[in-house]
Order: C-alpha cells, then sequence, then structure tokens
C-alpha cells in the first residue's frame, strides 16, 4: 500500500510540474494565465511566446507522463498490490491529474493533452500515434487547435477497442476503460471551447482576437 501511495503521489508532482507557467516566468517576467487564453499550456505559450518555447513545453509535459508511466511506476519496494500493467496505468493518470490540478499553481494547470500523450504513448503507442495523426490533420485543416485536441480524445478509446477487438485481443481492458476516462477528460477540460465552437466564435491559428483555449 505504502508503495502505491508514494508512487500516485511522485507520478502527481512530476505531472504537477508547471512547465508553461515557468516558461512565463522566465520568459515574461508574468504568469502565462495572464496572456492570450488564459490557459497554462503549450498553445498558449505558442501564441504568447512563440514556437520555441511552445515546443519545449510541450516536450516537456509529454515527458512528465512516459516518466510517471515507464520510471515512477517501477519503484516498488514492497509487494505491489496492482500488476505492472495497472501500476502504469495509474501512475500515468496521477501524472494527467497532476498537469491539469497543479498544486504548484493554485491548481490551475493546463488541459492534459500534452502529458496524456505521453502516458498513451508509453502504453499503447500506435492508438496514440493514430489520435496524434488525427490530432494533425484536423488541427491543419481547420486550424482550430481545439478541435483536433477533442477530436484526438474522443478517436483515442475508439483505437484501443479496435485494436483489442481485431489487432491484439491480448490488450488490457484496464486501458480502454483508462482511453474512454481521458477522452471525456480531454472533453470536459474543453467545455469552454466547445461552446466557443457551437457559436462560432473559437478563433483560428493566426487570428487577432484574443481568446482561444486549446
Amino acid at each position: 500500500m505504502i508503495s502505491l501511495l508514494v508512487i500516485l503521489i511522485l507520478s502527481y508532482l512530476a505531472g504537477a510540474f508547471p512547465t508553461a507557467i515557468l516558461a512565463g516566468r522566465l520568459i515574461l517576467k508574468d504568469d502565462i494565465r495572464n496572456h492570450g487564453s488564459g490557459n497554462a499550456g503549450a498553445t498558449n505559450v505558442f501564441r504568447v511566446m512563440g514556437w520555441e518555447a511552445a515546443l519545449v513545453v510541450v516536450l516537456i509535459d509529454i515527458g512528465k507522463g512516459v516518466l510517471a508511466t515507464l520510471l515512477i511506476s517501477s519503484l516498488v519496494i514492497d509487494t505491489p498490490l496492482l500488476s505492472p500493467p495497472m501500476m502504469k496505468m495509474c501512475a500515468g493518470f496521477a501524472a494527467i491529474i497532476g498537469h491539469i490540478w497543479t498544486v504548484f499553481a493554485g491548481f490551475r494547470g493546463g488541459k492534459g493533452v500534452g502529458t496524456a500523450f505521453g502516458v498513451l504513448v508509453s502504453l499503447a503507442p500506435i492508438p496514440s500515434l493514430i489520435a496524434l495523426a488525427v490530432w494533425l490533420i484536423l488541427v491543419f485543416t481547420t486550424k482550430i487547435v481545439s478541435v483536433g485536441s477533442i477530436s484526438a480524445g474522443i478517436s483515442l478509446p475508439v483505437s484501443l477497442i479496435l485494436q483489442r477487438q481485431f489487432f491484439k485481443p491480448e490488450l488490457h481492458i484496464g486501458l480502454i476503460i483508462m482511453g474512454l476516462i481521458l477522452g471525456l477528460l480531454i472533453v470536459v477540460t474543453h467545455r469552454p471551447n466547445i461552446q466557443r465552437l457551437i457559436k462560432g466564435e473559437e478563433n483560428k491559428f493566426g487570428s487577432s482576437k484574443k481568446k482561444e483555449t486549446a
């Protein structure tokens, strides 16, 4: 029990590392949440500080998910309560929660897309890459990041289900459940975007409007 608790805490803290906020402090000398969309994520860093800073932020955010899933989950010092695959899933999910509700920034972090990708690419590479392809195609065709993020979140559990059904029957059912939860979580964290999409008010890349989150 102690090992599981320690793994969850360490994974949460890894995910809670406030990458975008620290980038804002270093470059803007201010909180990134006071600029652009107000979101502490790589997309807002891109809009406010440019692609170089955004690339660093997104790579670190992905790395947080990989770190928790592949490394922290293995720090078992007694008899594990869960199987190794379940430990990886729990650690990864804790990292995503940490990113979205970071203790280091008043529990107001990013939307978890980058860290979720790091977790899922560690556990299920092919469905994760399919979700990435969906994101890229829709972002570059619609010029709206939130459309790509929401669609990728929905495509992930679908890809996992199809992979288990037709190609990899041994795929852990927990991964499908996790994919469903993550897809729902991504949709929930994009509620304001969905409202703007319905109203036709969601900004596109390059727009001069001030408000867009993804």
